[in-house]
């Protein structure tokens, strides 16, 4: 069995982030994205894996995974245009072979491993098995309705009417079945070979189909205040008490911090879940819960909270920060003496006087 990591696209939610960084490389809890769904591939025993890239973040992609992922056999795979994930499959088809293998979504963060699903798919004599989730608004997702025993009766995508409340999550394991159901698909109207129109034509041929309910959280890490989520969830579930920077006699650190060695504070007080990455410098300052820091820092006399500050970001001045936003290098300055809540997405290399 292979894994086939989907980190193309082109992040159009997540803009201007996405100008110039991955989405996948974007960090949650400081850790870029892709590597929570490489730890999961870890965690399988899966070893052979087809990374989908897109010609503008693909050397990005490669970068960061050459350095995180030496266990792994990693084959990258180019997906000139966002065509749909079944063309991403279509498009990795001689590297897959007719091997079995799992698909998972580079930017979507779930509460434990899959190793269940995988379990499925090879104890059920499956077709395929996808992983699914309750949802409030499940019009906004593609949507699969189950038999009483757990088998997929139909899929739709984005209804208007919905079978059922149980939305796709971004990782499936399908058998070789599934790369003549997406050569008979056609494109939808968006312009784009939907994976679920193609699961949906295993339905009608009457291949087996299997759902699995998520019973942990899912986030998909698509738009600003998806991202923010998705940081607040990893931090509350995931973060623990790790504080080797500097700290000063003057300072305060409660609750979970996670505070990378070379990081120091001074006269300033930071209220897990925190994590600050190192090379970072906060002075005179107040960290909220649920933000994430990232490297080579300076934040002076502000306060934040609730929020994803990307590496090499300088704050100065600013009073009461929640729910940001801020990319790399990115400087937010106070011009002069005013107390207002603020909130931001600033891409990289900004500057923000206010």
């Amino acid at each position: 069995m292979k894994a086939l990591i989907l980190a193309g696209g082109k992040g159009t939610r997540l803009r201007p982030l996405t100008y110039s960084i991955a989405k996948a490389l974007i960090p949650v809890a400081n850790r870029p994205i892709i590597y929570y769904v490489m730890q999961h591939i870890r965690e399988t025993g899966l070893r052979d894996v087809g990374v989908i890239l897109s010609p503008e973040t693909g050397s990005q992609i490669k970068e960061a995974l050459s350095t995180s992922c030496e266990d792994l056999n990693l084959t990258y795979i180019v997906q000139d245009q966002p065509r749909g994930l079944a063309d991403a499959v279509r498009v990795a088809r001689g590297y897959l072979g007719d091997d079995p293998f799992v698909m998972y979504l580079g930017d979507n963060v779930i509460g434990h491993g899959i190793r269940e699903v995988v379990r499925e798919f090879q104890t059920a004599g499956a077709d395929a098995v996808i992983l699914l989730k309750e949802v409030p608004d499940p019009r906004m997702f593609g949507v699969a309705e189950l038999d009483g025993g757990g088998r997929v009766r139909r899929l739709v995508e984005k209804p208007q009417r919905p079978p059922s409340n149980l939305a796709l999550v971004g990782v499936y394991v399908f058998g070789p079945a599934i790369h003549e159901a997406i050569s008979q698909i056609e494109l939808s109207s968006r312009g784009e070979l939907e994976i679920t129109d193609a699961i949906q034509k295993l339905v009608e041929d009457g291949r087996i189909v299997h759902g699995i309910r998520l019973e942990t959280w899912w986030l998909d890490a698509g738009g600003k205040d998806d991202l923010l989520e998705a940081n607040r969830v990893v931090l509350d579930k995931w973060c623990v008490e790790d504080v080797q920077g500097d700290v000063d006699g003057e300072s305060r650190v409660a609750g979970r911090v996670s505070m990378e060695k070379t990081a120091h504070l001074r006269r300033s007080e930071v209220r897990g879940p925190v994590v600050i990455g190192a090379g970072t410098a906060i002075e005179s300052s107040f960290i909220g819960p649920y933000t994430s820091v990232g490297s080579n820092c300076v934040i002076r006399d502000s306060a934040v909270q609730c929020s994803v500050i990307l590496d090499g970001v300088r704050l100065e001045g600013v009073a009461q920060l929640s729910h940001c936003v801020i990319g790399r290098n990115a400087v937010v300055r106070r011009a002069a003496d005013h107390l207002r809540l603020v909130r931001l997405t600033i891409g990289d290399d900004s500057e923000v006087v206010i």
